[in-house]
């Protein structure tokens, strides 16, 4: 055949002559309903799309695209804070953001979604109304994950009944909703769960009902979800306060506040609880406290200095006041004439006096030597027995259970010029008069098998003129552990490093 040569074509093939009976009534079946939603479409004026899919209303709710989340230019959009959500907006227009605490629908028309931001709740309320709020809205609400992150525009009502399961008394009628951010559908604790108290699943048990108990292991694997618990909010905010008044409380008396190193070079404390490594070929520790340089900050002529900072201590303790790594508030100064001057009326024991206390109650203790926790436990249910307080001091400790850096009793060298404050039978506050002397100090550092070489630049910081000082360290979990009366350290640190845990 020439290239030139038409191509015949080929002969048609009938298509139906291949099709069964069936296929061919499915077809047709096919045919006629895509007829029907085209006309349907056609008489709703919006040609091309079907009435299951077709929703006026759809810009009001929906998925936030990333694209509009990508920081761009301010809208000038007004938000309100839930806290803020109160009777006096009433029929005001509201714009919040918060999480989908939780989500509860009635029947295909209304939908009630708790909305919380930091601790803080409203119920707000979806209702099918014609170009109000539309079912496939509705829908949508009651497709959402519980935490997820949402937008809601609605305006505010006040209901006539109170409202319990909220902490806002008023009810936001949306108008608008959008999930900024979609939170996997299964959370691996349930939020609820984790609100609960022990005293709140006892009496359930009481009661013969069994309640989901979230164990401390769970919630600290878990501790993004934990926190947003309303017991731990408040311990954090708590927390922060404490810390606040102190720094300001010391800013008040003269105090400056330093940022001392954390990379070391020898113990500042003495003793095995060191985290050692390598630096740069150089052996080296995370520090115990910022004990030695807060009094090299003395020596540089600060009078009065605090830091509070991160403190490290490779402790093998499981016990339930003890961690790797706490937050340090931390005090120097310099002193006249006595280390003790706190003026406030405070019951102080001697250490002699407590052990004595100790032995009449049928205790035995080492009297130069330390209290363990059930020593310290019992002292002060002993205390709180016989002065009514579960607060005072213990002071004039034997030098033998202090860090190298205390100095001695002028009376009796084998107590020093020490103390330790004690909470509900716990110690939380620690410190002394240190010594300021560089010959004595190098002595008491080499007895204690300190090496002198990893101090050096600390001990001749005292060879320059030293003014007689002392200061405390306090832990801040501790306390805060101790004023919530909480059974467990780890409840009040955000992520706890102890010995088997270093995440998340």
């Amino acid at each position: 055949m020439s290239s030139e040569e038409p191509l015949q074509n080929p002969p048609e093939e009938n298509p139906e002559k291949k099709l069964s009976k069936k296929e061919l009534a499915k077809l047709e079946r096919q045919r006629k309903r895509q007829e029907a939603a085209a006309a349907a479409s056609a008489a709703a004026g919006v040609s091309g799309v079907t009435l299951e899919t077709e929703d006026p209303l759809a810009a009001n709710y929906g998925d936030v695209p990333l694209n509009d989340l990508q920081s761009k230019e301010i809208s000038g959009k007004k938000w309100t804070e839930v806290k803020d959500l109160t009777n006096e907006l009433k029929d005001q227009v509201v714009l919040i953001r918060g999480r989908a605490q939780a989500i509860r629908a009635v029947g295909k028309k209304m939908t009630f979604l708790v909305v919380r931001e930091r601790g803080f709740t409203v119920q707000c309320v979806l209702t099918v109304a014609q170009d109000v709020v539309s079912p496939q809205m509705v829908k949508f609400a009651t497709s959402l994950s519980r935490e997820s992150i949402v937008d809601i525009e609605g305006v505010i009502s006040v209901p006539t009944q109170p409202i319990t399961g909220a902490s806002q008394q008023v009810e936001i009628q949306v108008r608008k909703l959008y999930c900024v951010n979609k939170a996997v559908p299964a959370l691996p604790i349930n939020i609820e769960d984790a609100a609960r108290s022990d005293l709140e699943i006892e009496k359930a048990l009481q009661a013969g009902e069994q309640l989901v108990r979230v164990n401390q292991d769970t919630r600290l694997n878990f501790r993004v979800l934990d926190m947003r618990t309303p017991a731990n909010q408040a311990i954090f905010r708590i927390q922060c306060q404490v810390e606040n008044i102190f720094r300001q409380f010391l800013l008040s008396e003269g105090f400056v506040g330093i940022h001392t190193p954390k990379l070391i070079a020898g113990s500042s404390e003495g003793g095995s609880a060191v985290f050692r490594f390598d630096y740069k070929g150089t052996p080296a520790c995370l520090a115990q406290s910022p004990q030695l340089h807060k009094q090299m900050s003395i020596c540089g002529d600060f009078g009065r200095v605090f830091e509070v900072g991160p403190v490290f201590r490779a402790e093998d303790s499981f016990t339930h006041r003890h961690l790797c790594e706490f937050t340090g508030l931390d005090v120097e100064m310099e002193i006249k004439e006595h280390y003790s001057e706190y003026l406030r009326k405070t019951l102080r024991l001697t250490f002699e006096e407590g052990v004595q206390m100790l032995k009449e109650a049928g205790v035995e203790i080492d009297p130069l030597g330390d209290l363990n926790t059930e020593s310290e436990r019992k002292l002060g249910q002993l205390v709180l027995e016989k002065y009514g307080t579960e607060f005072y001091i213990l002071h004039r400790y034997p030098l033998a259970v202090r860090p190298f850096y205390t100095m001695p009793c002028h009376d009796n060298p084998k107590y020093s010029n020490s103390f330790d404050v004690f909470i509900r039978g716990e110690e939380i506050i620690s410190g002394a008069q240190r010594v300021h002397v560089p010959e004595f100090l190098t002595e008491r550092a080499q007895s204690l098998g300190i090496d002198i070489k990893t101090i050096s630049t600390y001990i001749d910081s005292f060879r320059y003129g030293a003014p007689p000082h002392g200061g405390f360290g306090v832990g801040l979990e501790r306390v805060v552990m101790l004023f919530c009366a909480l059974n467990n350290i780890r409840k009040t640190s955000l992520f706890p490093r102890d010995p088997q845990r270093i995440t998340p």
